[in-house]
């Protein structure tokens, strides 16, 4: 029995539990609800990049449409800086190759203006580089042109090299002063598809044999792979001298007396600034 005044303690029970619901019971969402909930974001994200890049066309697609180029130029270019680096240093083997871009840019400014189209330099290490011509020029005199467009730009980038030097001091920059004008002057040889052989074809073809000769020579007296290359791809201008020619490649070969003397000046001009500027080089070089 339980004492007088004292009550006893009511029976324990658990307090009530209630089930909470983050969605409202028989709610649940669906597999298509959870998907769109996860990729909603994305989705905004998505149409707000397509909005800047709207915006931006201008730059995007020009950078597109350069994104070959780079590949095929800027990709054989460091292909040229690094076996030149072995030779000679990365310094100058970057300085080199730049002065051959300079170079080619040259053929590729005036085969532009002349509305030719052309690929994008390639380079080819120890070999120089080369740009193809889409289409061939018109007459002999707009080929002479194309061909004395690279000499005249590299020698500009030659003589930079020496102005470089004379500012700063640095011997680097006169090196590479006295490898440009030697690859621009060794470039205007008169023969196939060197500078030379292009720019003559306004003067007359048969210099092409003088080119020969002389490229036969030096290949006597320093025994070089890349001549004989020059040699054997100039094999076929060599015999169209001595073949019978159609009415439209003798038109092709025409050219008025004052064209002739002017790109004859332009010429030989050259060719005479760049042995002084070889002279004067190679003599500060030995100094």
């Amino acid at each position: 029995m339980n004492e007088p005044g004292h009550e006893p303690p009511p029976p324990y029970s658990a307090p009530e539990l209630q089930p909470r619901y983050s969605e409202p019971p028989g709610s649940e969402p669906t597999l298509g609800q959870r998907l769109k909930k996860l990729f909603a974001p994305i989705g905004v994200a998505l149409v707000l990049v397509l909005k800047f890049a709207a915006k931006l066309k201008f730059l995007v697609v020009p950078l597109l449409k350069f994104f070959p180029i780079l590949l095929k130029t800027g990709g054989t270019m460091l292909l040229s800086i690094g076996a030149y680096a072995l030779a000679w240093g990365w310094k100058f083997a970057l300085g080199f190759v730049l002065l051959i871009f300079v170079h080619e840019c040259g053929h590729l400014l005036v085969a532009r203006a002349f509305g030719l189209k052309v690929g994008a330099p390639v380079f080819i290490p120890f070999m120089g580089a080369l740009i193809a011509l889409k289409e061939a020029p018109k007459d002999a005199w707009m080929e002479a042109w194309v061909g004395i467009g690279g000499p005249l730009l590299g020698t500009l980038g030659a003589a930079a090299c020496e102005l470089l030097f004379n500012v700063t001091g640095n011997p680097l920059f006169r090196a590479l002063a006295y490898s440009g004008f030697f690859l621009n002057l060794f470039n205007l040889a008169p023969i196939g598809f060197l500078d030379g052989g292009r720019i003559v074809t306004a003067l007359s073809p048969w210099l092409w044999l003088v080119g020969a000769a002389v490229v036969l020579g030096m290949l006597v007296l320093h025994p070089n792979f890349l001549l004989v290359l020059i040699l054997l791809f100039s094999l076929p201008r060599l015999w169209s001298l001595f073949r019978q020619k159609s009415d439209e490649e003798r038109r092709y070969f025409e050219v008025t007396p004052g064209r002739r003397l002017i790109m004859a000046g332009m010429y030989f001009g050259l060719i005479a600034f760049l042995l002084f500027g070889m002279r004067l080089t190679h003599l500060s070089m030995e100094g």
